[in-house]
């Protein structure tokens, strides 16, 4: 009894991280894969953000929302992978209760920061294609500024909501759970009590963070699409096509493997499967963004190329 109340007590201060599994052979490997991994997360999307504030022609709402996006990205890998990376080095998968509190707090924040995002960003892809003519009168800076401002705010207002009802909650029994992070499924499996209000709550919010603008961006999609098809010359529904594609194909990652890890039935011979998607929508997701934005799109590449030459010529120059 009295080990029982001892291990009830640890669990309330400290929780263990499974992580990828019990793999010690992988240890390093795996280790070095996720620095590169982040590393090239890091260097991409901080890439991205530097040649939209440079350069003066990428000075537009599309430009603008994709460098807060790139941002995004950083801050959203940042909460999982450094503590991931540090349990591969030192072995210690071990969390206090407010640090996994904490990480959840900002992963959930930057998910639903990034769904309202993308769907600002499919706002603004249908008025530059479905109504051209009111583009420049209806997606304003003031407007533009104001749809990314919105977009963390509520991100950060869900997600306070959400963490401050299961903070509330008490945890007890095993102190393990079966993640990579803090995610709210795992840690709601942990609690003693009842979560029939926290799950409620949950719900309203997913709803409004994620369903939502869901919705709202795959309307958009269904009237910029169904407006491509209808222009007469395939040349210039290639050159409509090519200015939303690479969102499209974003958006689509996004939602797949997100519906993926949450629909997902939570079954025992489907964990293992469930961590692989999570792994896909957190640490690589980030990773591709910038890759699909900078192959695929024209102005993104020639201001690449713009920057380099300017390094060049400044590296000859002082040499």
């Amino acid at each position: 009894m009295e080990k029982h109340e001892e291990d009830n007590q640890t669990s309330r201060t400290e929780f263990l991280l499974l992580g990828m599994g019990d793999m010690p052979t992988l240890q390093i490997p795996l280790f070095l894969l996720l620095l590169i991994i982040y590393l090239a997360t890091m260097v991409g999307n901080i890439l991205i953000v530097v040649l939209v504030v440079l350069e003066q022609h990428l000075h537009t709402p599309m430009y603008t929302f994709l460098g807060t996006l790139s941002s995004l990205e950083t801050w959203y890998s940042s909460t999982t992978l450094p503590r991931l990376l540090a349990s591969f080095l030192t072995g210690d998968r071990a969390i206090s209760v407010h640090g996994c509190m904490a990480q959840f707090y900002f992963f959930s924040s930057f998910v639903a920061t990034e769904c309202y995002l993308l769907g600002a960003m499919s706002y603004d892809r249908y008025l530059a294609i479905c109504q051209p003519l009111l583009y420049v009168r209806r997606m304003t800076w003031k407007v533009c500024l104001q749809l990314v401002a919105a977009s963390w705010l509520v991100g950060v207002f869900v997600s306070a909501t959400v963490t401050a009802f299961l903070s509330q909650t008490n945890f007890c029994g095993s102190k393990t759970i079966d993640h990579f992070f803090c995610d709210f499924t795992p840690l709601l499996g942990l609690s003693c009590s009842d979560t029939s209000v926290v799950t409620l709550v949950s719900f309203i919010v997913c709803f409004l963070s994620i369903i939502f603008p869901f919705w709202f961006t795959l309307v958009s999609y269904v009237c910029i699409i169904a407006t491509i098809l209808r222009i007469p010359s395939s040349v210039s529904r290639k050159k409509a096509f090519s200015t939303c594609s690479s969102h499209l194909i974003v958006v689509t990652v996004f939602y797949v493997t997100l519906f993926i890890v949450y629909l997902l039935p939570r079954t025992a011979p489907l964990r293992q499967l469930n961590k692989v998607f999570s792994f896909f929508y957190t640490v690589l997701t980030p990773l591709v963004n910038p890759l699909i934005y900078s192959l695929r799109n024209r102005e993104v590449r020639e201001a690449l190329r713009k920057v380099l030459k300017k390094v060049m010529a400044s590296t000859q120059g002082a040499r």
